[in-house]
């Protein structure tokens, strides 16, 4: 039976935007540089401010599209050694993100939780979030969070820096070459 959320029915967004947001931040925080430059801040407001409403809701899609890619290799990898994607990645990103209360407040981690889950399970995390409503201001900062977190446990495992920015560049690369 199909499920209204299955990954067949989400719309891709803007990956690339997103990819660009995502590593920009991982390569920041590989640098020793944890606190937001405001430089930076002010070009990805200003980035943010061009794209418009249907430019934005196209970067939220690319990083739900993003969480789903991370969730599913995490799940392919971790089933290699029996483990189930679930039990291995949220509750570590839940207790991380509880660590982050500046940039994740408490009320959207569970939304941010569901998101692992609903991508860990193989559905869309933008379509399953869709059924609760729009994304909320509140919900922004922790949704790059979690994409993040995904990239960075990602290249933990792989100890490689830049694993999970390469693997998804190269999906693009491979899908704009079909």
């Amino acid at each position: 039976m199909s499920s209204s959320c299955d990954p067949r029915h989400a719309p891709a967004g803007d990956v690339s935007a997103a990819l660009m947001v995502i590593d920009s931040r991982l390569k920041a925080v590989y640098d020793g540089r944890t606190r937001t430059d405001p430089e930076q801040q002010a070009m990805i407001d200003q980035f943010a401010a061009s794209l418009g409403p249907r430019g934005v809701d196209d970067v939220l899609d690319g990083a739900c599209t993003l969480i789903y890619m991370f969730m599913q290799w995490l799940r392919m990898a971790y089933e290699e050694h029996d483990e189930d994607v679930i039990a291995c990645v949220v509750p570590n990103l839940v207790a991380t993100m509880r660590m982050m209360p500046k940039s994740v407040r408490p009320e959207a981690i569970p939304t941010m939780a569901g998101l692992l889950v609903a991508a860990g399970t193989g559905l869309s995390p933008g379509l399953w979030r869709k059924q609760y409503g729009y994304w909320t201001e509140g919900e922004m900062t922790p949704l790059e969070a979690t994409a993040f977190l995904l990239a960075e446990h990602i290249n933990r495992l792989t100890d490689d820096r830049d694993f999970a920015t390469r693997m998804i560049s190269e999906a693009l690369s491979q899908a704009d070459g079909d």
